[in-house]
Parts: structure tokens; sequence; C-alpha cells
């Protein structure tokens, strides 16, 4: 039987000592509180307004209705429509939103600057291209999951490629992937241009970010690679918070810098292209979704988890946003998220950087 107690004399301010003995071996862990409490916070605004994404639409439901219909005790009708109509694309919008921040929490720690996300250095945009012409039939019978997927490793290798010298540190990686984002850009409008006019209409609001009738297998599988990414990222956590520093001293910490580079470069990159292969290119959840975490949360570690849930939390809300704020007219949540986050980028560019204790 474990034996699980606290030792308060050993414990940091802040944070929890858990200590045990398992199979005769001692064991601790130290827990932050501060942590604890923002991802609980953050936990719960999810659940809130989960209730309340599914309450509003077309059709108003009460939030006792919601809860009673997810239970299984509301009316045929109303059990429908929240659980085959809106409780799908919340799903999409948790799981999307989620995936984006964390790649951008992974992407941005991984160049030690706040402005390197998956859209900026055109991770998007990669793999927007490629799952447009997926979509449009040009010349290819792999699934849009697998070719965002593809798109994303190509924009990603190109401007890992282009900044060779600098690595992944630095405004020339920046700078490299604005230009292969920008070109990945143009060639997702000249695949547009080459469609015939309805069937581009008919692709565009994918192209701009749009949880409007998304395939349920792309959102199961965007699903299974956020929880497989989010344990592997965890995993990582450690490591990432000595990324931050120069190599010479997280080397000297015990970290094989270039592996665990490769590895978080490959989670980012993946993430980025299962999500772009639900939603389209909504990049700038990858901007605010660590920087609420970061804000929220303690200097010492990397929010991994608080930065997912952020994530979650703003794709939610701007959808929701997207849903109701014109109805019956429908905001791609792209749009939406573009509309809040250039205020937001100007603010972080404004606003100094906190300085780690």
């Amino acid at each position: 039987m474990a034996e699980r107690k606290a030792m308060p004399g050993l414990t940091p301010p802040g944070y929890w000592h858990l200590a045990w003995h398992s199979r005769g071996n001692p064991r601790s862990v130290l827990v932050e509180r501060r942590a604890v409490a923002v991802n609980a916070a953050l936990a719960l605004a999810i659940a809130v307004v989960g209730v309340l994404y599914l309450s509003l639409g077309s059709v108003p439901v009460s939030p006792g209705e919601v809860i009673a219909a997810l239970t299984g005790r509301g009316d045929m009708m109303t059990t429908f429509m929240v659980q085959e109509l809106r409780l799908p694309r919340l799903a999409a919008a948790c799981f999307t939103g989620a995936a984006f921040a964390l790649a951008g929490v992974l992407m941005q720690t991984l160049a030690r600057n706040r402005l390197a996300t998956p859209g900026i250095i055109g991770i998007d945009n990669g793999a927007t291209a490629f799952a447009v012409a997926s979509i449009l039939g040009m010349g290819f019978s792999i699934a849009p999951p697998a070719m965002a997927l593809a798109g994303a490793t190509t924009a990603a290798a190109i401007t890992f490629g282009l900044s060779a010298g600098s690595g992944t540190q630095g405004y020339r990686f920046i700078v490299a992937g604005i230009g292969v984002g920008a070109v990945f850009g143009a060639l997702t409008q000249f695949i547009l241009a080459r469609v015939p006019i309805d069937t581009a209409n008919a692709a565009y609001p994918w192209t701009v970010g749009t949880l409007n009738a998304r395939s349920g297998s792309a959102v199961w599988l965007l699903g299974m690679g956020l929880a497989v990414g989010l344990v592997l990222a965890l995993v990582l956590a450690r490591s990432l918070s000595l990324l931050r520093f120069k190599d010479a001293v997280a080397c000297g910490l015990g970290v094989k810098v270039r592996a665990c580079r490769l590895q978080v470069l490959a989670l980012s990159v993946v993430l980025t292209g299962l999500a772009v292969a639900v939603a389209g290119p909504v990049g700038m959840v990858a901007l605010i979704g660590p920087e609420i975490a970061r804000s929220l949360s303690s200097a010492r570690h990397v929010p991994v988890l608080a930065a997912t849930l952020a994530g979650a939390l703003v794709m939610l809300l701007a959808d929701l946003a997207g849903r109701t704020l014109l109805a019956p007219i429908e905001i791609p949540v792209g749009i939406v998220t573009a509309v809040v986050g250039g205020p937001w980028l100007l603010w972080i560019l404004m606003r100094p950087q906190r300085s780690r204790p």
C-alpha cells in the first residue's frame, strides 16, 4: 500500500510537496499551487461557456434543458439538437483551439520568441494550401487531414532550411516563416482561381477558418492526436522550461537540446496540421491562448496545460460570437479571431516581456 504524505519542511513557497513510497522506493513530486488554481479556473470557464454555447443558437435552449439533454433526460427534439447538432461543433471548437494553442506555446518556447506561432511562421498556410488542393481535387486523392499534415511539414522544413545558421532562434527564423507563409498563401489563392467560381466560393470560408459542417472523422482524429500530443508535451515540460535559457545552460542541466528541439518541432507541426484539417487556418488562437496562460501563470514554467485550456476557451468564445452576433448570418471563426488578434498582437509588441525569477 503506497504511503502518501506532505513534507512541509522541504516544500518551496507556493508548492505542495507530495511524497510516498511505492514498492519500497521513495517517490515525490512538487505541485505548483498557482498552476492548479489557474488550470481549474480555465476548466471551469470552459464548462460554463460550453453550456452557454449549447444554449444559444437559432433555437435558444435554457441551461437546464441543455444539462437534461446531455444526461439523456430531455425531450427528443432538444436532445437531438444539443447532442447531434451543437455538441459535435463544440467538440471541434475545443479540440482545434487547444491544438492551435498547444502548438503555439511549443513553437514560442522553441524559438524563444512570443511571435513564433505556427500561423506567423507559415505552417498554417502550408497546411491550408495542401488541404485546399486535396478538397478541390487538384490531382490529389489523399484525404485533407493527411494533406494538411504534409503541407505543415513542408512549410516547417522550408522555414527551418531558409533560417539555416540561426536554427529556430532569432528574427531570421520569423522572417523566413513569414515569407514561406506568404508564398503558400499565394498558392492557395492561385488554386482557388483555377477552379470554377462556385467551387471556389464553397471552399473560401474554409480557408479563413470555420467550424461549420466539419468532418466527424477529422474531428475524431484531431481529438486522438491532441490527447497524445498533450501527454508528450507534459512529459517534455521540464525540458521546455530549460529550453528558454541558452543552449549551454540547458545542456549543462541535462537536456539533449538538439533532440528536444526536433521533438518539439515535430509535435507542433502535427498538431497544427490536424487542427488546420478541421477548422482551417485560425492562427491567432496560437498567439492569444499562450499569452493568456502566461499572464495567469507563474514565470517559472512553460504553461503547457494552461495554454491548451486557454486556447480551447478562446476558440469557444470566438465561434460563439461568430454564430450569434449577426445571426442568422454566421461569421467564420477565423475572422473573429483575426479581429481580436490584431490588436492583441500590437499589445504584445508594445508590452515589455515579463522577466523570469
